[in-house]
């Protein structure tokens, strides 16, 4: 913690303090120290179907250019990009050198020049073999001309009907190569994965009819939060913590992913999707996971993803009566201040007028092990709320005994452990303090850490550091089989008895959502922590 203190319950987020000199700063690592201490990737070309998509300008493209800035590509290393645009090679190029400077910052000349050398293009459709096969010349030319020995990783950033056929092509093409092989093949696949358990298996089943699961990567961008990836150092690094992390001292747990936007021209996708698909059933049980977990036996892949499959395991399926009791939904509508953006979701472009898609879901679980034995978590997810924050808040125990004779006040607040994903990373403990003067009041106060400040440094992006772990080979920030399984057995039965329902309540753009969610907590006494994004 840096020792600042604030008041009035919640520290102010709008304003992250300017990064100190770094000579001020001891906890400040330059990008070129700690690049320093990251293992450099084999050799390898990696091939982006869908490379001009929105994702490949906006996050692909500006992630490997900072990996490069920061030294942490390989020397042998292409780019190919595919899809069904009949475009040349230079225009691709051009096409991602105005992605970096819309989306990053405008590339040094000379410095574009040496790094486009490496970009190809192949177009094509995945259903065409003709494309496979015209992607398998110039990866045998990048071999040659790039030195990436054979090793490849394929990134599929494409709708979900298309990942099974673009594997299968790629298997049938043979460029995925064996346990046997000296190069290596990866892929990565973009959520969702699938839309409910059963399409979850399908896809995971043809994925394993090409590769092995070693291979697959199934990548969901929260996981390269900073905070996120922390929270392990916090618990298992921090003594403080373990002795408190449990149902002995914490009454329960929040986890809240909002939205000030809407659905921003992804009606088409949204309304197929819904709140709980998009967000709950990824983003939000995979926090879940690294919050209830427990601490494994080694730090690698698979002994982390272990603990959190059991973690998904241990929660107990809604079902029946407890679906409309600890399961709401809502749906947003205009706001009535006006303007042009004040829509409701059934006025969107491509949302038809019948549309029952939720825009917000909460949910009430609980984690039946030893650790966390009716301890209830609440995860929260919506667009158009009041303003844009993820974070995890802790919320332990009431002081057992109250203090009313000591100052003049009722009984102290309870202490909450703050985890800000976004916007601004970092972390807040809160607790009680008496105002100055004779009995004064109680106060609550808060703690900061902020890692830009404390750093003088800023994170690195989300698809950054996982697209570097795909590299390396680290699974440590992706998704197994069995972790995307166990999360659809958790969501499915809530979907299907919400497609048996009718409307989802409607809640105004820009409040915190609809009032069935605060009444999910008022059942047992309990309100939301209400972020000021």
């Amino acid at each position: 913690m840096s020792g600042e203190v604030k008041d009035e319950g919640r520290p102010d987020l709008g304003d992250v303090p300017a990064a100190p000199p770094a000579g001020e700063t001891p906890l400040r690592t330059p990008m070129t120290e700690a690049g320093a201490r990251v293992r450099t990737p084999d050799p390898l070309a990696l091939v982006i179907f869908g490379g001009t998509g929105d994702l490949t300008r906006r996050k692909l493209m500006p992630a490997l250019w900072a990996l490069r800035a920061d030294g942490l590509l390989p020397e042998g290393f292409a780019i190919i990009g595919n899809s069904r645009e009949e475009i040349g090679e230079d225009d691709f190029r051009e096409r991602m050198r105005g992605a970096l400077a819309e989306f990053d910052e405008e590339p040094d000349a000379d410095d574009w020049a040496g790094f486009s050398r490496r970009i190809r293009y192949v177009h094509g459709s995945t259903d065409d073999p003709g494309t496979f096969d015209r992607l398998k010349q110039v990866l045998e030319e990048v071999e040659r001309d790039c030195g990436t020995q054979g090793n490849r990783m394929f990134y599929l950033a494409l709708p979900p009907s298309v990942i099974a056929q673009t594997a299968q092509g790629l298997g049938g093409a043979g460029l995925v190569t064996g346990p046997k092989d000296a190069a290596w093949t990866r892929i990565i696949v973009e959520k969702p994965f699938g839309r409910d358990l059963e399409s979850a298996q399908g896809l995971n089943a043809s994925l394993l009819e090409v590769f092995r699961e070693r291979q697959i990567f199934r990548i969901d961008h929260y996981l390269g939060k900073e905070t996120l990836q922390n929270l392990l150092v916090f618990r298992f690094a921090n003594t403080i913590w373990e002795p408190l992390w449990s149902r002995n001292y914490v009454d329960h747990v929040q986890i809240t992913v909002a939205e000030s936007v809407g659905v921003e021209g992804r009606a088409g996708y949204y309304d197929r999707s819904g709140a709980l698909r998009d967000m709950i059933q990824s983003h939000l049980l995979q926090i879940l996971t690294l919050v209830a977990m427990e601490p494994p036996a080694s730090y690698d892949a698979d002994s982390i993803r272990n603990e959190k499959v059991k973690v998904l395991q241990s929660i107990p399926l809604l079902q029946g009566d407890d679906i409309g009791r600890w399961a709401v939904r809502g749906r947003y509508g205009a706001s009535g201040k006006g303007g042009e953006d004040d829509r409701a979701y059934l006025d969107e472009k491509n949302v038809p007028e019948e549309s029952r898609t939720e825009t917000y879901a909460a949910v009430r679980l609980t984690v039946d092990n030893w650790r966390w034995e009716g301890v209830p978590f609440y995860l929260r997810t919506g667009k158009k709320l009041a303003g844009k924050q993820s974070e995890v808040v802790i919320r332990f125990r009431p002081a057992p005994h109250p203090i009313r004779d000591l100052v003049h006040c009722d009984s102290p607040a309870p202490n909450a452990l703050v985890l800000h994903i976004q916007p601004d990373e970092g972390m807040s403990l809160f607790f009680e303090a008496k105002e100055p003067g004779i009995r004064g009041p109680l106060r609550a106060v808060s703690m900061d850490f902020d890692y830009k400040r404390a750093f003088g440094v800023e994170s690195p992006e989300a698809y950054q550091r996982l697209l570097l772990d795909a590299m390396l080979g680290d699974a440590t920030l992706f998704a197994r089989r069995d972790e995307v399984e166990a999360a659809w057995t958790l969501v499915t039965p809530i979907l299907e008895a919400w497609e048996r329902q009718g409307e989802p309540e409607e809640y105004p753009a820009g409040s915190w959502g609809p009032r069935c969610a605060d009444e999910l907590l008022a059942q047992e006494g309990r309100s939301w922590h209400q972020p000021t994004g």
